[in-house]
């Protein structure tokens, strides 16, 4: 039995279907169903009996040592995070309580757990904590990439709570023994994604024939990540990672905004052509850039390639191929997600493109 954190939401649901798909060990799926927490995309799950889920608030330590005494997990995986950045300016004190409270609940919780086992269980627990790149700053074009021993710089108010989650997790291996791992990934992209993000907003305001937004001038890099390969490295990780260790997942795939926005454009000329036969790259809209848009990401995963032997799948066109047919083939979906409520942030953040 494992306990995963945020399982109802883009990273921690397809890491929950991806585990039920190659193996029986039940999950205990622990999710307070936020904004971007989506039991929808649980579904094909319902009625299988290894699949436990919970709503509860990270932050709730009684909720949370219930469980712990309930199920007897070897290991909790840690996703549950608020994670997107101008929901962070907007209001940054919901990602202190989530990102930074919530995980010292968590690992609160976890330690008097642990020190509650003997011998082969304690030996074998782990505390698995999902963190991002964004931690490490902004890097200028010729900077070598993150690595696992780069220098912490948060630029915005949702990097500075995932660094301050973080530096929690490495002090309670340090100081209490607690075995954890902790793993920073790059942008991640795919199936069930909630579409504020570039990618499935992208994709969604394309065919629905609206102006496609783009931050600044569009060249800021990330490297992306397909969802399956990260999810793959995560298990990778729990399998075989050092405790108190650093690993870093990437998918070895550069991209400006821009690059990103016209690929998705001609995967969908070619897979959904518009009605009007214009390509929808005429829909690009520059707009107004983010306060403090750090201009560019890249992670070096060379450590977790040497040492665990993970590297990902897939390369940046087979993913973005699969991630636009896979919004294609589920309207039901998007239209479920995309709500009252997610019209007006839209509203907010892209003016004009709702």
């Amino acid at each position: 039995m494992i306990i995963v954190t945020g399982g109802a939401g883009f990273i921690g649901a397809n890491f929950v279907l991806d585990w039920l798909r190659d193996c029986d060990e039940p999950i205990v799926n622990v999710d307070n169903l936020t904004y971007a927490g989506n039991a929808e995309t649980l579904a094909p799950l319902a009625g299988d009996p290894r699949h436990i889920f919970s709503q509860v608030d990270i932050c709730d330590r009684a909720a949370i040592d219930a469980l712990f005494v309930t199920y007897r997990p070897h290991a909790i995986l840690h996703f549950a995070a608020e994670s997107h950045v101008d929901r962070s300016i907007n209001g940054p004190a919901e990602f202190v309580q989530t990102n930074v409270v919530g995980t010292f609940t968590l690992l609160e919780a976890a330690r008097a757990y642990w020190n509650g086992l003997a011998g082969d269980e304690k030996a074998a627990f782990r505390f698995l904590h999902v963190s991002t790149d964004e931690v490490f700053g902004s890097l200028n074009p010729t900077d070598p990439a993150f690595n696992e021993h780069t220098a912490y710089a948060p630029n915005s108010p949702y990097s500075a709570s995932k660094a301050a989650s973080d530096h929690f997790v490495r002090a309670y291996h340090h100081t209490y023994g607690l075995p954890t791992l902790t793993t920073n990934c790059s942008n991640n992209y795919g199936p069930y994604q909630f579409p504020e993000k570039l990618i499935p907003l992208t994709i969604i305001n394309a065919i629905g024939g609206k102006k496609l937004p783009v931050y600044g001038d569009g060249k800021n890099v990330r490297d992306w990540l397909y969802v399956t390969d990260h999810c793959a490295a995560i298990r990778t990780v729990l399998q075989k990672g050092v405790p108190g260790e650093t690993y870093n997942i990437g998918g070895w795939n550069e991209q400006a905004n821009i690059d990103v926005v016209h690929t998705l454009c001609r995967t969908l000329d070619e897979l959904r052509p518009s009605a009007s036969g214009t390509a929808y790259a005429a829909q690009i809209e520059f707009v107004k850039d983010r306060p403090g848009h750090d201009r560019r990401y890249a992670i070096d995963a060379t450590r977790i390639e040497r040492e665990l032997g993970w590297r990902p799948a897939e390369t940046f066109e087979t993913g973005i191929r699969k991630t636009v047919l896979w919004y294609l083939e589920h309207p039901e979906w998007v239209a479920g997600v995309t709500s009252g409520s997610y019209r007006h942030w839209m509203e907010t953040h892209y003016a004009g493109t709702v």
